[in-house]
């Protein structure tokens, strides 16, 4: 499994000053960053408890897991790790009812379309690496709207490995065809900053995402930390 480098912590303002080099591609991640998809997330682990005879876990709560998938969905939701036996069977439910419902009261977050379209007047491609599966990612992306205008769709399952490890974003890369040292990875939690430094890019905490509950984005190492997606592209196109 890849460990990515453990450093201190450190605080960082917004819009830190840290990035070098020329910016020619932008890389996001999705849920959290480019999208607000907890609404349905939480509705589908929500059901499993529900159809359970259990009550309807605090959304607050739940949506700080937004980003950790299955695993953190169902962790809060029922106090299970991956190891427990009833996890199986309980991924397998939230799995099923995510799937059926996909795309119902999720959105882009604001300011996310103006951010793609003025990359795109600048000539700028933009891709998304998640690590959702293949079969949850595509869907969604065409349901929300970012199909079209993405040079690239990673997901969990397009490479052996998945965010910290730099695999995904060395293939979004490639696919590309910039150099990661010319890429932005922006993205809303600390495995995203770790993967993206792993890949030699440039890195954007999205402060504004789900961030889990853990260390502050200040405190991820990213170059720099943006507090809305309507900041994302004016510091991008300074250093283009």
């Amino acid at each position: 499994m890849f460990e990515p480098p453990v450093r201190a912590p450190s605080s960082l303002d917004a819009t830190s000053t840290l990035l070098h080099g020329e910016i020619r591609a932008v890389l996001f991640d999705l849920d959290g960053t480019l999208a607000d998809t907890a609404p349905d997330l939480v509705a589908a682990v929500n059901k499993v408890r529900t159809d359970r005879g259990l009550p309807p876990g605090p959304y607050e709560t739940l949506r700080l897991q937004a980003s950790h998938g299955a695993r953190g969905l169902i962790g809060s939701a029922f106090g299970v790790t991956p190891d427990d036996a009833a996890f199986p069977a309980l991924r397998d439910a939230f799995l099923a009812n995510y799937e059926a419902a996909l795309c119902v009261q999720s959105r882009l977050f604001e300011g996310v379309p103006g951010l793609l379209a003025a990359l795109s007047e600048r000539g700028m491609p933009w891709g998304i690496v998640t690590n959702k599966a293949a079969r949850l990612t595509n869907p969604l992306v065409k349901l929300i709207g970012l199909a079209d205008g993405a040079a690239c769709v990673v997901s969990g399952d397009t490479t052996p490995h998945s965010k910290p490890h730099p695999a995904p974003l060395l293939y979004a890369a490639e696919c590309i065809g910039i150099a990661p040292a010319h890429i932005v990875y922006v993205g809303d939690d600390l495995r995203d900053v770790q993967a993206g430094k792993a890949a030699g890019m440039a890195t954007i905490a999205a402060a504004y995402g789900y961030c889990g509950d853990s260390l502050a984005p200040a405190q991820w190492q990213a170059d720099a930390v943006v507090e809305s997606a309507g900041a994302i592209a004016p510091l991008v196109m300074s250093l283009a």
